[in-house]
């Protein structure tokens, strides 16, 4: 939806620099694997672009998870907790 992606490019305008192959497509598959379906990485990725790159995947978010993770919480609730 075109007026989901202009909300997205307004709260992180850094999105239009990102590359396809290093930056979206890694974090659309990561959250994949978490359990989430098409409309719920769409979903969390309008309401946290930032995710898509600014955020760092390897320092910030896999650790979280992990963390999460150990706590007990399993992949479909890691996701819903993202």
């Amino acid at each position: 939806d075109d007026s989901q992606v202009a909300k997205m490019i307004v709260k992180c305008p850094r999105l239009m620099g990102y590359s396809l192959e290093e930056n979206l497509k890694p974090r659309v598959q990561w959250l994949k694997e978490l359990g989430m379906d098409g409309s719920q990485v769409a979903k969390t990725i309008t309401k946290f672009p930032e995710l898509m790159g600014s955020v760092s995947l390897e320092k910030k978010m896999k650790p979280r998870v992990q963390w999460l993770k150990e706590l007990g919480m399993d992949d479909s609730q890691v996701a819903k907790t993202i």
